[in-house]
């Protein structure tokens, strides 16, 4: 999210294919792992929209037009597109009420166009990159860990596949054994953490935007096929030192690619997916310009508690900034607590983070957290729990 890759709807394919192109430039096609700053690791350390202001992405395909998609096909990679991802959130609670936040997410980025692509002798030879990120919020005990790896697609390293369906980079992976991908199983550890998962799903998958066409810009290709599984049971186990715990609660999944543009006037991305507790999901993006001003292409969708959704334009959702948090590692001020009102649906909600320090700090640098929320639905009080994704700032 440039000629060189597509805008995620929240800016997050973007976070890491501004990385990937940055080690890619390098000549790094043969990538390190990076797992929490505990070994040798190289870093690109640059603003993700100056990562992205260049790049010639001549001969992959685009998301020009709305097409069907199809499950499980399209859980599956899409390699003639420059770059996707898999990506996963959720909200969790141990025995005694103890809330835990996750991050698992995958991203694949081509590293040349299908047709300069060619058999190379060395099986070590790829012309495809795979990052994942993965984070643990531990709200009780308010800490908050990260790690990222990034390797090249060889040797079974890395990769994604339909049948049965799984993507994995080394030991991280979603994975399903049966025709339909559900249920999906997460596993991924570093360190003295470990998480476990097996997650359904509630509701059928949610089309983004123009019935999973989610356009970025009003120029042709600027675009990307976007679908959510938007509530997910979640069961399974968290391991932090020599305790493992018993978890439930709900996922999200948000599932993304294409090969597109970051418009030079925009300087980040605000994104929030919102699990209601009376049965509905709120998804909202907005694209800041960089003079402050929310872009005309911010779009979201609210889903019913039947699973029918409507998509949510700029002048649906009004945004307002309750607070702010400055990172004492990269001195970066984020805001932090919101409150997202639509009128149409008599809705208003106030988000809060689990904890303010939810700041990634890899290869690239943004926030992303667990969020608590708060408010009223025509008159009665609601609650909730989501996830927030906060990408340029301080840049």
């Amino acid at each position: 999210m440039n000629g060189a890759v597509m805008i995620a709807s929240a800016g997050r394919l973007a976070v890491a294919l501004a990385t990937l192109g940055a080690l890619a430039v390098g000549a790094w096609w043969f990538l390190a792992d990076h797992d929490s700053g505990d070994r040798a690791v190289v870093a690109a350390n640059l603003p993700v929209t100056t990562a992205l202001g260049a790049g010639d992405r001549t001969g992959f395909a685009r998301a020009t037009e709305a097409r069907p998609l199809v499950f499980p096909d399209d859980h599956g990679p899409h390699p003639e597109f420059h770059g996707e991802w898999w990506y996963y959130t959720g909200n969790l609670t141990a025995a005694g009420g103890r809330h835990f936040g996750f991050e698992l997410t995958f991203f694949r980025m081509a590293l040349v166009p299908p047709a300069e692509r060619s058999i190379r002798a060395s099986a070590w030879a790829s012309d495809q990159v795979y990052m994942a990120h993965f984070a643990i919020t531990d709200t009780a005990r308010a800490r908050f860990r990260s790690w990222s790896r990034t390797s090249r697609a060889a040797l079974e390293l890395a990769g994604a596949r339909v049948q049965p369906f799984r993507v994995w980079l080394e030991t991280w992976s979603v994975s399903s054994e049966t025709p339909t991908a559900l249920p999906m199983r997460l596993d991924a550890a570093a360190d003295d953490v470990a998480l476990r998962l097996r997650l359904d799903s509630a509701k059928p998958p949610v089309l983004q935007g123009e019935r999973g066409l989610s356009r970025k810009g009003p120029e042709p290709g600027n675009a990307s096929y976007y679908y959510s599984l938007t509530r997910m049971p979640a069961r399974g186990e968290i391991r932090l030192g020599t305790d493992t715990l018993a978890v439930t609660g709900l996922a999200w999944m948000d599932r993304e690619w294409g090969t597109s543009a970051l418009g030079a006037d925009l300087a980040g991305w605000d994104w929030w997916a919102l699990q209601l507790d009376d049965g509905r999901e709120l998804m909202f993006y907005q694209l800041r310009r960089r003079d402050g001003a929310a872009d005309r292409w911010s779009a979201g969708t609210l889903v019913e508690a039947d699973g029918a959704s409507r998509p949510l334009r700029p002048e649906d959702v009004r945004v307002e900034v309750l607070g702010a948090w400055r990172s004492a590692a990269t001195r970066i001020r984020y805001p932090s607590g919101w409150r997202l009102s639509l009128p149409r649906d008599h809705l208003t909600v106030e988000v809060t983070p689990r904890l303010a320090d939810q700041e990634l700090r890899a290869d690239t640098r943004y926030w992303e957290g667990a969020v608590a929320v708060t408010g009223t639905a025509s008159g009665r009080p609601l609650s909730g729990r989501g996830y927030v994704e906060l990408v340029g700032y301080g840049e």
